[in-house]
């Protein structure tokens, strides 16, 4: 399989262009809001659809991204919270593992159920070191994963996490504040990863505001995710 998303995103990052992916949650949409949610994406600089959820319905996933490509030419990508959202019918996955958490279910046994799964699929599967950091709100994948985030306050132990994903080989670092979060990741972390790691960093998490979106950027995310702002209102991009 050919890594087109991926090399896309490292392309841009040699050349230091910022890119950016709305997370749309299939719980969250109904099919029939698809076209206008899209005609609203579509008018923006939006680079990647993400598409995923904590509590997505059997096959409610397959079902979104058909009606998603319906509309749209963006690629789609998924950010599974499980198994069950995985589908052909997407670009690519973002092959997910909680590296910030204890659960060994989220940490490996997920990913070895999907493995025969991805197998057989056409999807590009970019492997991602996923970290939830506090972002002082009870998130979704803090309640499903049973996990705890990181503190913010604990720059070197987050460090050292993306580090060891690197290590590890992950393709991509997923610093995660959380859906709804109240506070984003902070600038200080998302800038001592960056000089820890060379590889994507993405960056989501209570980002809303263009001027959030900037400082993100600028201390060194490479993809920056907008999720509840733009669930919230779907107009949050036009003017940026």
């Amino acid at each position: 399989m050919e890594s087109k998303i991926l090399n896309y995103i490292l392309s841009k990052k040699e050349n230091d262009k910022k890119l950016l992916a709305i997370l749309i949650d299939p719980d969250k949409l109904t099919l029939n809001d698809i076209k206008k949610t899209v005609s609203k994406i579509k008018s923006t600089k939006v680079d990647f659809i993400f598409v995923g959820g904590s509590t997505v319905l059997p096959n409610a996933t397959a079902l979104f991204v058909q009606e998603l490509k319906i509309h749209t030419e963006i690629p789609i990508v998924l950010f599974p919270g499980e198994t069950g959202q995985i589908t052909d019918h997407a670009n690519g996955i973002l092959f997910l593992s909680l590296l910030s958490g204890d659960n060994p279910e989220y940490l490996i046994h997920q990913q070895v159920k999907a493995a025969p799964i991805l197998k057989k699929t056409n999807l590009e599967i970019i492997p991602t070191g996923y970290i939830l950091i506090d972002g002082h709100n009870k998130t979704a994948v803090q309640k499903i994963s049973q996990t705890l985030p990181i503190p913010q306050s604990e720059k070197n132990k987050i460090t050292n996490t993306a580090l060891a994903g690197k290590y590890l080989g992950k393709q991509l670092i997923y610093l995660e504040a959380g859906s709804g979060a109240k506070t984003p990741v902070h600038s200080s972390i998302i800038s001592a990863v960056k000089r820890e790691i060379d590889i994507p960093i993405i960056v989501g998490g209570g980002i809303r505001s263009k001027a959030a979106m900037q400082n993100a950027y600028n201390h060194g995310a490479d993809i920056v995710v907008i999720g509840t702002a733009f669930e919230e209102d779907e107009n949050f991009l036009q003017n940026f």
